[in-house]
């Protein structure tokens, strides 16, 4: 059992406590005592906030809850929460807050509007003035001196060891280090999947040397799992692929990797529909090929990860690797993020 706060309201000192775990258990319940070392008498209605015995609702998850009273002394409940895909208990978008209406009733106990206990997907608004903030442009074409703060990096800071914005204006310089399986360095920034479908597209020039150097677009949750859509070099020359990664199980398509040799621009895209992802490639950003297989999106979700629970949901973003350890770069003209 866990609270947030003890918030005190007409005499009495509440306690909002999460419990039954993190997952499709969990739940809010109440209690309350006139001395805030108790004792406490637990809400007869408890929980009065769960998703647990109805797997067709849309929220799922929902613990881990909070309180606020608004200025026109509406209270509403803030919680986290899960939204699986479809036909799945796989929630690659992670955890996520949700907002519920609240009311106290006559015995003094928070309950849900307009009743029950399970969470609602709309919820009245409090007729209060909008506060808007700026939606962030789809398109990003590195022109700034920094990142924007959508971005994430893993693990270690972005120093220009690792990128830069500078050394060549106009574009996201990464250098290559360890393996996308690696749990020290890398070179990658990635942002969060927020929306079930979307399009994700980037320019590269790069120019490996070695099948152990790559550079790409990566839908990613953890070291363990992943989507790369890569470029290296093999025998026949610069080529393209992908890489998949399932709770550490590596495969591999196509099986013979595209050749895109004596191309020095590249560009990459994926789509993603619910748990359908799909990869492609353009020499001229019009034209796109399909790579490879679709592929499962749902494995990018706590869920799936058998090695730990994160929270996280999945990424997506841009990598660069050199596993010969000398810092090959690639330059990013632009990353392209559009939900649906």
């Amino acid at each position: 059992m866990w609270s947030f706060s003890i918030p005190k309201k007409d005499g009495y000192y509440y306690l909002l406590t999460a419990e039954g775990g993190t997952g499709y258990g969990h739940a809010v319940t109440m209690a309350r005592a006139e001395s805030i070392k108790g004792p406490y008498i637990l809400d007869p209605g408890n929980p009065m906030l769960t998703s647990r015995n109805d797997r067709s609702l849309p929220i799922q998850k929902a613990g881990h809850a909070d309180i606020v009273e608004m200025q026109n002394g509406e209270w509403y409940l803030v919680h986290l929460c899960g939204r699986p895909l479809p036909g799945s208990d796989h929630c690659i978008l992670g955890r996520e807050t949700c907002l519920q209406k609240v009311y106290w009733n006559e015995d003094g106990w928070l309950r849900i509007q307009p009743d029950g206990n399970k969470p609602k997907e709309i919820v009245a608004d409090s007729g209060l003035m909008e506060c808007k903030w700026p939606v962030p442009e789809h398109m990003d074409h590195f022109d700034s001196n920094e990142l924007r703060i959508e971005y994430q990096s893993l693990r270690i800071p972005l120093t220009k060891s690792v990128a830069s914005l500078t050394e060549r204006p106009g574009y996201l310089r990464l250098k290559g280090k360890e393996s996308l399986s690696s749990p020290y360095q890398q070179s990658l920034i990635a942002r969060r999947q927020q929306a079930f479908c979307y399009t994700a597209d980037t320019c590269v020039e790069f120019n490996p040397e070695s099948h152990k150097h790559l550079a790409g677009l990566v839908c990613y949750y953890s070291t363990r799992n992943y989507h790369y859509l890569y470029i290296s070099r093999n025998k026949i020359g610069k080529c393209l692929g992908i890489i998949t990664c399932n709770n550490g199980k590596s495969s591999f398509s196509p099986k013979e990797e595209i050749s895109i040799d004596g191309i020095d621009r590249v560009y990459l895209r994926v789509e993603v529909d619910f748990s359908s992802l799909k990869f492609y490639y353009s020499t001229d950003g019009d034209t796109w090929k399909h790579v490879g297989d679709e592929l499962d999106a749902s494995i990018l979700s706590d869920e799936n990860c058998k090695s730990s629970y994160g929270f996280t949901g999945a990424f997506v973003g841009l990598c660069c690797q050199d596993m010969l350890y000398g810092e090959k770069y690639a330059d990013f003209d632009y990353f392209m993020y559009l939900e649906r």
